[in-house]
């Protein structure tokens, strides 16, 4: 769907995709001075909505961003899927400080830009899912925690698209960052999981990553279904001899990988697993969505 076919809601209604601008004084495009959620949508219910939105709150708090209230972010977002008649989508909700003259300062913007998206989502290939795709360790390292506080999901993405970039240079799927001591931290667009003797390993929070949410309900999962999960402080050395290594985000869920770097990987039975509950997940969500009145 391009932009002539799509609509898209901004600041306080429905537009036609090809309609929807935004100022070129807009502090979002100027300096990446904004937030962003992604979700999807299964059968009309966007999974883990909630949780989203708490987290894009929590962004906004960070950066003292006024959002819209809670019901005009669901309205919104309800009101575009209907206007482009999906059920099955990926969704994303940006929020940028809006339109000012140049400069830093975040008074100079009087009212932020609010914008939502929603396209038909595309199934990954099944391969992928079958045979797991290859990763690189990028040699870009994450942005320090104490710099840029990774719980802030922001407009500004120009360190992951330095590692995106490696990572197409080396025709791979995704990259692995590490932070600034070289412990893997996440994906560019990712959480890395990885499994030896039997435990489930993720990097902690404490890295500096940022706390996905489809991180947390595989976690969550693996813990209820007696897997012992470590979150803490890793080499890429012992990622590479490890078992098994899968990443996850909203949109992928659970994704094997096959390679890193030079090492190959088989899909293993603790990726499939959690892939399973985590579709048993989805569909108990979608469950009680439908429900409730």
């Amino acid at each position: 769907m391009d932009g002539g076919d799509m609509y898209v809601f901004l600041n306080d209604r429905i537009v036609e995709g090809q309609q929807a601008a935004i100022s070129v004084y807009d502090h979002g495009f100027l300096y990446g001075d904004g937030i962003y959620e992604t979700m999807r949508a299964y059968s009309g219910v966007v999974f883990q909505f909630e949780r989203h939105i708490e987290r894009l709150r929590r962004s906004a708090a960070f950066i003292k961003l006024q959002l819209p209230e809670y019901r005009h972010i669901r309205s919104a977002v309800e009101v575009t899927l209907d206007a482009n008649k999906l059920s099955n989508a990926y969704i994303r909700i940006t929020v940028s400080r809006g339109k000012g003259p140049i400069g830093l300062d975040p008074d100079l913007c009087t009212e932020p830009t609010f914008v939502v998206f929603a396209e038909k989502f595309n199934e990954y290939p099944d391969q992928f899912y079958k045979r797991g795709v290859r990763l690189i360790i990028a040699k870009t390292r994450r942005n320090l925690k104490d710099a840029l506080d990774p719980k802030i999901k922001s407009l500004n993405f120009l360190n992951n698209i330095l590692a995106k970039m490696e990572t197409k240079e080396k025709d791979a799927y995704e990259a692995v960052m590490l932070n600034a001591d070289g412990f893997v931290a996440e994906g560019t667009v990712s959480n890395i999981f990885f499994v030896r003797d039997n435990v489930l390993c993720t990097a902690s929070q404490d890295v500096g990553i940022l706390d996905g949410i489809t991180r947390e309900l595989v976690v969550s999962l693996a813990k209820r279904n007696g897997i012992m999960v470590n979150e803490g402080k890793f080499y890429p050395e012992e990622l590479l001899q490890s078992s098994e290594v899968f990443f996850t985000n909203t949109t992928a869920e659970v994704m094997p990988v096959c390679r890193v770097e030079d090492k190959d990987f088989d899909v293993g039975d603790m990726t499939r697993s959690l892939h399973a509950l985590y579709d048993e997940a989805v569909s108990d969500y979608i469950r009680k969505s439908k429900r409730s009145p």
